[in-house]
């Protein structure tokens, strides 16, 4: 579906400037900003803050390393004796990691739904170059990320880095061919380096995904035994094994006919979050937990009567006025069972009324301490639940506290939550059909885990595969009323459906749209409908695609061929002609920090077709002129100005050379307060 444009009548313009206040088209000038061509390097990045952090350990502008070392001292690990998961290729991945690229995204309004109103979004390509796009905007951003990539079983495709990890990789993927021009295969043990393949494809990718985690945000991996072990220690290497939450096994009631000799009903899901300490404690119950489980109740009561080693008896004095459960009676002297009772025990009004002692074993004598020196008013415990004591008439003392509402219980073994079976039979209902698609309740369950439905938290997959993410987040906002987005990406891996030839990418978008057709039909989607806020079923499309500047296109460092040249013909053409102005709008915006879900609308202003990129408030963000072939006059320029944009970008082949009317706009920008920016 297409975007919705409306038109802007012309605005008055502002007062003319004078000529003080129009620069001469020679001078140089700092007002004006250009739109970065590329990704950012995360190398210089690196070296940047390495020169700020410790500067005696930059020489001649390169880092010393040796001196970094010594700087380091005990804190260095031996270069001969060092711990860590090592393979064939590990260097060049990092370094695919870290090369920026100039690729971008080209929206696809005709492949989305709801294009105007939603916050989703479903990206077709590379998941490596994606990643590095990704990363101006939503660094720092992404809440949770879920992925189920190829587990290696030697059936897998494992994508064919070759390090060059350009846009023409992923191009020349697209197409079927590798390096040699013969069809891609699947990663098989007879290849040689079979575990290294897989690493070398995880590795770089899993390094880009940790930096758009938010302080608080997790990571989940689906795997099997084939990889679970590389897996682990890569992650330990990536996360930090500190930050290692939790590895789930999923019972995953798989095939008890298979044939080996150990049936294998489980698979695995690792949990890594980039800072273990920021994550809160989950908010929702295992539903498997029987529904007369005392995690359902209000409080929670133990007693505190407790002897052992690690707690010896100790005396307690239970002061007036210390609450009791019961309103009136007396327990006498006892040494014969604990606690025991060293003074007359007097209650009156459910409370204490002479001093006494008790001896015992305590699980809790400093909360219990706390308690009475609070004057036996409640306390909170160090998870802020409400907390306090009372003496019960066998003479115990029990502990309750009051369960936090959001109190969760979660088990590290997931059971009934589906089976890809049953799945795959629901797609195949909707004419769809995927290879061992994850359980919508497994992911779904998950979702609510680590995301709470009032915090609008991102969810990225970034091996969308059937979509089944995109299904669980809408799924999940539909139960709790949550207003979670997600981010989906696929390459268009071909697949077949009824002798129809497709793409993965193409089905996963059905999918989602099946799915949410679905979600619309329930009862309380229903319910929802004209209120303030409804279930986002829609998603805005994206195809990764070359540069549309053709200045800012990088050469390969793989040397030229016959092969290379022709891989290069069959790319589709990015020149600026064959771009719309939407195309242009959407790369610049990218690579100047903006977000995939702007609200951005065609306006026309003084007879200048513009772009219009809506603020919070509704008001112009951003004002662009995108028409390389129509050169604006100043008269017009000056009415952009006074529309009052935060920022204006313009086209610099639209001066058409003309230094002094791109001069005036300078002086024009600057004297309203506006930034200027070019491409």
């Amino acid at each position: 579906m297409s975007s919705t444009f409306w038109w802007v009548e012309p605005q008055p313009a502002p007062e003319t400037p004078t000529t003080n206040e129009i620069e001469s088209p020679h001078r140089m000038h700092d007002d004006i900003r250009e739109t970065p061509s590329s990704t950012p390097n995360f190398q210089t990045e690196l070296a940047a803050q390495l020169a700020e952090l410790v500067p005696e350990a930059i020489t001649d502008g390169k880092v010393d390393v040796v001196k970094l070392q010594e700087l380091l001292a005990g804190d260095a690990a031996d270069a001969n004796e060092r711990f860590g998961l090592f393979w064939p290729g590990k260097k060049r991945a990092l370094r695919a990691a870290q090369e920026p690229t100039t690729a971008t995204l080209r929206p696809d309004p005709d492949n989305s739904k709801d294009w105007d109103a939603t916050k989703n979004i479903f990206i077709e390509g590379d998941n490596l170059e994606v990643l590095k796009i990704l990363q101006k905007h939503y660094h720092n951003k992404v809440k949770l990320i879920y992925i189920d990539p190829p587990y290696n079983t030697g059936g897998d495709f494992i994508y064919p880095d070759d390090f060059r990890e350009g846009v023409e990789s992923y191009l020349e993927w697209s197409r079927q061919v590798n390096e040699s021009g013969k069809p891609v295969t699947s990663n098989v043990e007879t290849e040689g380096r079979f575990h290294s393949n897989w690493l070398n494809m995880m590795y770089p990718r899993l390094k880009l995904a940790r930096n758009l985690l938010s302080d608080d945000g997790v990571i989940l991996i689906s795997i099997n035994d084939k990889e679970q072990a590389q897996l682990r220690r890569l992650c330990d290497e990536v996360f930090g094994e500190n930050n290692l939450v939790a590895q789930f096994i999923w019972v995953n009631e798989g095939n008890v006919d298979q044939q080996s000799k150990v049936k294998g009903v489980h698979e695995y899901v690792m949990a890594y979050a980039r800072s273990a300490a920021e994550v809160k404690r989950p908010s929702v119950i295992d539903p498997n937990i029987d529904d007369d489980s005392k995690l359902y109740r209000e409080l929670i009561e133990n007693s505190i009567t407790k002897n052992g080693p690690a707690n010896p008896p100790s005396e307690v004095e239970l002061p007036v006025g210390f609450p009791a459960n019961f309103d009136s009676g007396v327990i006498g002297v006892r040494e014969d069972s604990y606690p025991h009772v060293l003074d007359e025990l007097v209650i009156s009004d459910g409370k204490v009324a002479a001093p006494a002692r008790v001896r015992s074993g305590w699980s809790s004598r400093n909360l219990l301490d706390l308690f009475i020196r609070n004057g036996c008013v409640p306390i909170e415990d160090s998870e802020g639940r409400e907390t306090w004591f009372e003496l019960r008439d066998t003479g115990a003392i029990y502990m309750l506290k009051r369960r936090a509402e959001d109190q969760g219980h979660v088990l590290s073994v997931l059971r009934n939550f589906g089976t890809t079976k049953q799945n795959s039979s629901v797609l195949a209902s909707w004419g769809l059909k995927f290879s061992y698609p994850k359980p919508v309740g497994l992911i779904e369950y998950l979702i609510t885990v680590f995301t709470r439905p009032g915090e609008d938290a991102l969810i990225l997959d970034f091996f969308s595969g059937s979509a089944t993410t995109a299904h669980a987040v809408m799924a999940a906002n539909l139960r709790d009323g949550g207003n979670r987005r997600h981010i989906q990406i696929q390459l268009p891996e071909p697949a077949t459906v009824a002798d129809e030839r497709t793409t993965l990418a193409e089905l996963a978008r059905r999918r989602i749209a099946k799915a949410g057709e679905a979600l619309a039909g329930t009862r309380k989607n229903q319910l929802s409908i004209g209120s303030e806020q409804e279930t986002d079923l829609g998603f805005r499309a994206f195809r990764l695609a070359d540069t549309n500047f053709a200045k800012w296109r990088v050469t390969s460092d793989v040397e030229s061929n016959a092969l290379e040249q022709h891989l290069l013909d069959l790319r589709e053409s990015s020149s600026a002609d064959d771009a719309t102005q939407d195309d242009l709008l959407t790369e610049i915006l990218l690579k100047q920090g903006y977000s995939l879900t702007e609200k951005i609308a065609r306006v026309e202003i003084d007879g200048l077709d513009l772009r219009a990129v809506y603020d919070s408030d509704g008001d112009f963000g951003v004002l662009a002129y995108l028409d390389e072939h129509t050169k604006p006059s100043l008269e017009q320029l000056r009415t952009v100005v006074g529309a009052g944009p935060a920022r204006i970008i313009i086209l610099e082949d639209a001066f058409q050379g003309d230094d002094e009317l791109k001069t005036n706009l300078v002086q024009l920008a600057k004297s309203n307060g506006v930034e200027l920016w070019t491409a």
